[in-house]
């Protein structure tokens, strides 16, 4: 079904998640659309911001300030958030077609890929982001069980993601404290038996994903010793041509103080931080009781495949280090949703620069967009987010001119999210938003730190049920 959108009414628009790329989108909506454009933005769960708020290590905080751009932007008097609404539950793409023009689709990339290697299903080993959704508070993994007991942990991978992993294990509670983690999370990883972590990079240091800053972070930890061997450390001649080819000043940046930390003595603090480079996992080792005891790590070198790129290749050495708790970080992958077209292997939905395409006809789909992890995969970091949300928008207004959008039957009634609350969804607005905001806020300065994060959405609807009296209050019923 497609129509031309009345010019005078402008453009109703539905945004499915509520992370970096879904406020980017609504920001160029209602900036650029139509006069009369009105964004209406669905989050299963009831607090918005996604990455931002789950994502972000809770040591950086300065990161997490980009939240206040966000929140202007659910300012404007075209825009509306229903936070506690999941699309397949609550909401359909019949109902979305019934009721808006568009629809874009900004779910981001929730779970991890597979090793695919013997022992990867064994008690002890998870994936990175369940760990990261656990400390940081997301309502689904508070259940989550993680064996602290364990005096040897390893975290497969050596991007951002993996990074954080290390540098949350190693934290003193000093540091914890100045977090927004739940205080059961500080409590536990305060209770950690860890002394070594073991960071697994499969290829060198010029090609670690990692950012300055982020490895900068693990050099100068309270609590824990950053450990690199001297020759995982050195270049080969494969990655010095590579550096000279590139001209990146901060690659190479990086390449001088992965050196500079090699050199470095051990100052003896408590814990021991390794980062490995050319090594992967072959196999989780049993420890005879169904749990992780060990991996067997196969020694690398680098080698040029057809296109020049350096790659990984095994040189039949191999080692075995002890670990109790295992971390898989090798990679984000996007989640089908209910009637949209997705592509498997690539782990995005199915689209052409934003445009959503009939996985029969290749073609796009009339009225369905999508930006951010789920259209391109899990890259860059939040800011990258924007430029690809604009690029999707611009694809949304030029159909939009053309007529190529949906035609709702109840557009000018904009009743669909009354209709929802009439069959039992507790949709949450912004303001409502706003309110376990300042709960968690007043949580957060009782102890002296920034917030305190309520980790259930049973804690975030009693803040709702004390609404009007005030932070104190709110905070006093989610306690």
């Amino acid at each position: 079904m497609s129509g031309r959108a009345d010019g005078s009414q402008g453009l109703d628009v539905a945004i499915i998640g509520a992370g970096p790329a879904a406020f980017y989108a609504a920001e160029a909506l209602l900036r650029d659309g139509p006069p009369g454009t009105r964004v209406d933005m669905y989050d299963r769960l009831p607090t918005p911001f996604g990455l931002v708020r789950h994502g972000v290590a809770p040591d950086h905080q300065k990161i997490k300030t980009v939240t206040r751009s966000f929140a202007r932007v659910a300012e404007n008097p075209g825009f509306r958030f229903f936070g506690n609404v999941e699309f397949g539950r609550d909401l359909t793409l019949d109902d979305i077609r019934r009721h808006y023009h568009q629809v874009l689709f900004a779910t981001g990339a929730q779970t991890d890929r597979r090793m695919n290697i013997p022992g990867e299903d064994l008690r002890g080993s998870h994936p990175a982001t369940a760990f990261v959704a656990w400390y940081n508070g997301h309502p689904d993994f508070q259940a989550c069980e993680f064996d602290l007991s364990q005096e040897r942990v390893a975290v497969v991978g050596v991007g951002n993601v993996a990074i954080d992993v290390a540098r949350i294990l190693c934290l003193s509670r000093e540091e914890m404290e100045q977090t927004d983690m739940p205080r059961r999370v500080i409590d536990a990883l305060s209770a950690s038996r860890v002394r070594e972590v073991h960071l697994l990079g499969r290829r060198g240091p010029a090609q670690a994903a990692f950012t300055n800053p982020e490895l900068k972070e693990l050099a100068h930890l309270a609590d824990a010793d950053l450990i690199i061997r001297r020759d995982e450390a050195e270049l080969d001649e494969l990655s010095r041509a590579e550096l000279e080819a590139r001209g990146d000043h901060l690659a190479c940046r990086k390449v001088e103080m992965i050196a500079e930390f090699a050199a470095r003595p051990a100052e003896g603090k408590r814990r021991k931080l390794f980062l490995r480079f050319l090594v992967s996992p072959v196999e989780l080792v049993d420890n005879g009781g169904g749990a992780v005891g060990a991996l067997r790590l196969a020694r690398n070198r680098l080698v040029a495949n057809e296109s020049g790129a350096l790659t990984a290749e095994a040189m039949g050495e191999f080692e075995t280090i002890e670990a109790g708790l295992v971390f898989r970080s090798v990679g984000y992958r996007g989640v089908p949703l209910q009637d949209v077209p997705f592509h498997e292997r690539w782990g995005v939905i199915l689209n052409r620069l934003g445009r959503v395409l009939d996985s029969e006809t290749n073609e796009p789909a009339t009225g369905m967009y999508t930006a951010g992890w789920i259209k391109r995969g899990p890259s860059g970091v939040i800011g990258t987010n924007k430029p690809d949300a604009v690029e999707t928008v611009a694809a949304m207004l030029e159909d939009a001119a053309a007529g190529h959008t949906l035609a709702p039957v109840s557009c000018p009634q904009r009743d669909f999210p009354a209709l929802l609350r009439t069959q039992g969804c507790r949709c949450v607005t912004f303001d409502e938003w706003r309110l376990i905001d300042a709960a968690e806020q007043a949580l957060g300065a009782s102890e002296g730190r920034p917030r305190a994060k309520l980790a259930s959405v049973a804690e975030m609807l009693a803040c709702l049920d004390a609404e009007g009296e005030g932070p104190s209050r709110l905070a006093s019923a989610a306690g």
